[in-house]
């Protein structure tokens, strides 16, 4: 059963981010619980987390990218790469994530997938609705 729960999660988030921060979770939190297949809350200890999953044709549900309650996002890109043969689809997650972004997700540069702050990912609103828009585009 999960500790954390959208609640839990929202209030632990106004306690450990800075505003801007918050507000990102919250649009992420609130894209989540709409567009989805599946929204899963985290059991941990110390920080919770909200995972986007949709479903596959290869592979039934996958992890799209998880946030934290500390302000974090982990895109699952080298997961995806494991699982998912439809390479276009996760060529193109990719691509958009690097130009959303300006970093390298190829495998050489990002060999696992890493919690990046959110503070630093996402610095204006358009950022986030790019991503959202990146989510849709493969979801």
């Amino acid at each position: 059963m999960a500790k954390w729960n959208k609640e839990t999660f929202i209030s632990c988030t106004k306690e450990n981010c800075e505003p801007r921060v918050q507000t990102t979770v919250m649009d992420l939190v609130k894209f989540a619980e709409r567009d989805a297949d599946q929204v899963s809350w985290g059991r941990g200890e110390g920080y919770g987390t909200m995972t986007f999953k949709c479903k596959s044709d290869d592979y039934g549900i996958v992890p799209l990218f998880h946030i934290t309650t500390n302000g974090q996002i982990k895109f699952q890109l080298n997961y995806l790469r494991q699982k998912v043969r439809k390479k276009e689809i996760l060529r193109d997650y990719q691509l958009k994530l690097e130009s959303n972004f300006m970093m390298d997700f190829g495998e050489t540069y990002y060999p696992s997938d890493i919690y990046h702050k959110m503070g630093d990912i996402f610095t204006i609103r358009t950022e986030v609705e790019k991503f959202v828009q990146t989510i849709q585009g493969i979801a």
